[in-house]
């Protein structure tokens, strides 16, 4: 699915973030990253999302290099995104308005695709009610909760069938009972839809709960750190023994980075 292969980047003026940095990411993987503010975390995200390219290095995702966003990848950011002007409704169908807009080019809209106004419809009420956001469609962000805000950002990714989900944070903001329902859900749709998923936390607990194998980045940008962790993705891995022993060596681990 990912191949990165003798990745190198920095911003200007600063040290390196990544030096012949490699990872491979099978299909259908769930991969938690970690690691201390600055080690690069959001940074490969967006690499990864083609939202920015490296000068050194190739990324690979399903056998083609990245040289700009691709269609199947889906970003949820922490600060969700949503169109403050536009009901949560209208905001979920934005990227079909997208793809309309460019048309099937390969580019901005898988090529091949047939915008069927009736499909449509139908992926937006299925994503409506599977997120349980039917009841506030009408309404706008700002009169809406932090967990249907974040439930309204899945949806317009989900709408689009994406085979590669990246999250950044995206549930720092909540309180901790939605944290875990929003944890669960995003389970339950990787389960569901076969999609890979990498996110990006600063929270231990949710990175062993999230991921079946984990990325630790150091500050120095040719060493990482990667742990399998077999239970994850089990909804009642929480109060199993072995959760908590992964979340103490990887608490020791991150200690040893400070």
């Amino acid at each position: 699915m990912i191949d990165i292969r003798n990745l190198n980047f920095s911003y200007p003026d600063t040290t390196a973030l990544f030096s012949e940095f490699n990872w491979h990411v099978e299909g259908g993987e769930s991969w938690s990253v970690l690691g201390l503010s600055g080690s690069g975390k959001t940074t490969l995200l967006l690499l990864l999302a083609g939202l920015i390219r490296p000068p050194e290095g190739e990324i690979l995702i399903s056998g083609n290099k990245i040289t700009r966003p691709r269609p199947e990848t889906g970003l949820v950011m922490q600060e969700h995104g949503l169109l403050p002007w536009e009901t949560v409704e209208k905001n979920i169908r934005l990227g079909f308005r997208i793809r309309k807009f460019y048309g099937p080019d390969g580019k901005h809209s898988p090529e091949l695709t047939k915008f069927d106004k009736e499909q449509e419809t139908d992926a937006v009420e299925y994503w409506l009610d599977r997120l349980s956001i039917a009841h506030v469609r009408n309404k706008f962000p700002f009169k809406i909760s932090g967990g249907q805000k974040q439930r309204a950002a899945i949806a317009r990714t989900m709408v689009l069938k994406p085979n590669l989900l990246l999250l950044d944070e995206p549930f720092s903001s909540l309180d901790l009972k939605t944290r875990e329902d929003m944890q669960n859900l995003i389970l339950n749709l990787k389960q569901e839809n076969s999609i890979t998923i990498i996110t990006v936390t600063h929270n231990l607990e949710e990175a062993v709960y999230l991921g079946k194998k984990l990325l630790v980045l150091q500050n120095e940008a040719n060493k990482v750190l990667m742990f399998n962790n077999p239970g994850a993705e089990s909804s009642d891995y929480r109060h199993r023994e072995e959760y908590s022993k992964m979340c103490s060596e990887l608490q020791k681990v991150m200690e040893t980075l400070k």
